[in-house]
């Protein structure tokens, strides 16, 4: 028996064809619609109620498409606060989902997720550092640049810490994200035990999570790099395929694995530093949503990718919309509310695995 056969032979049951083709396309279609239900509502809700129908004249009058301006207070609420914070919304949650697909691709396992190989808490290091520090040397670039960089050289060192005799082994790379992480939580405790009162205040609300301070500058920080993760990551969907035989069919099929894992690796650090440079750390999207979207469509990273894009933005601006509701006028820590509904379906996911033996769910 080739390697070939017998990895087709032990590879789980996938949905079939044309099941798991009808279910990318409702899902698709689904989380569009709720998508363009959701934008209207979020923009509209809050301290000061805009009607959902004056949301669109507005966007309608913006974009010269007819509709009427609103009252200043209402167009300044909207523009100036609701629309920066729900485009935000959007581009981490797109980030997160898909970078959660590329590490569960990448790793061949439904568990992880991009604080696997440290990249969350790196760049919460780079923050942390700023707001303890004092450090303001871009500005109010500061925070984000310190962040985004910070988790970028994370995956550096997690890379280079891996790698032995030209290749790195997914199981080493893993225990390096673990103890890196570790490291980086001491890094955490030890700038927020040399803070003042107002810094550690700061600092623990970024390490909740939050988007109440969205601002367009902010978006237009994550934009770049958000755009050319979400681009790029599609185009690598036939590899990650088989990548999932493993890696020795892979390679017969010309698949240059280690090579792979690298780019993809930058991939995943890019989307994720970016995001959490702006919002704080903000967990369990990019576990929840590509396993969710494997379960219903089957594992095929053609839909998988751009799908968990499209259903992290969906979650995320519904998690933030009721971060801001459910316990008016105070507003609950976005990170604080994925996390409390992330963790019931982890441990499930654990014990689903478990069972499966290790397998693909």
């Amino acid at each position: 028996m080739t390697v070939l056969e017998k990895a087709a032979q032990d590879a789980p049951a996938e949905v079939p064809p044309r099941r798991r083709h009808s279910a990318a396309w409702l899902l698709t279609a689904g989380m569009v619609v709720g998508l363009l239900v959701l934008v209207p509502v979020a923009a509209g809700t809050g301290a000061y109620a805009v009607p959902v129908g004056d949301v669109v004249d507005s966007v309608q009058h913006k974009l010269g498409l007819g509709g009427a301006e609103l009252d200043r207070v209402a167009e300044s609420v909207l523009w100036n606060v609701r629309f920066p914070r729900i485009v935000l919304a959007l581009l981490i949650g797109a980030s997160l989902g898909c970078a959660g697909a590329l590490m569960q691709g990448v790793f061949g396992n439904p568990l992880a997720e991009p604080s696997t190989i440290g990249v969350s808490l790196g760049a919460a290091v780079g923050a942390v550092a700023s707001i303890s520090l004092g450090l303001t040397f871009l500005g109010t670039w500061t925070l984000p640049a310190m962040a985004f960089v910070a988790g970028l050289g994370t995956v550096l060192l997690v890379y280079a810490m891996s790698r032995s005799a030209g290749r790195t082994e997914v199981v080493t790379l893993i225990l390096m994200g673990i103890a890196v992480n570790a490291f980086a939580g001491a890094l955490i405790g030890l700038f927020i035990f040399l803070a003042d009162t107002a810094a550690v205040n700061q600092i623990t609300f970024w390490q909740l999570g939050s988007l109440a301070q969205s601002t367009w500058p902010k978006v237009l920080a994550v934009l770049p790099c958000a755009a050319i993760g979400l681009v790029v990551a599609p185009l690598y969907a036939r590899r990650l395929d088989l990548l999932a035989l493993g890696d020795r069919p892979a390679r017969h099929l010309g698949v240059d694995v280690e090579r792979l894992r690298i780019l993809l690796m930058f991939v995943i650090a890019l989307l994720t530093a970016a995001a959490v440079s702006v919002s704080g750390v903000i967990g369990f999207i990019g576990l929840v949503v590509p396993h969710l979207l494997r379960m219903a469509a089957g594992p095929g990273h053609r839909f998988l990718i751009p799908g968990s894009a499209l259903g992290g933005a969906v979650v995320l601006l519904a998690a933030d919309l009721a971060a801001r509701t459910i316990a008016a006028p105070a507003e609950l820590p976005l990170g604080v509310l994925t996390a409390l509904l992330g963790s019931p379906f982890f441990f499930w996911l654990l014990r689903r695995t478990r069972r499966r033996q290790g397998g693909w769910a």
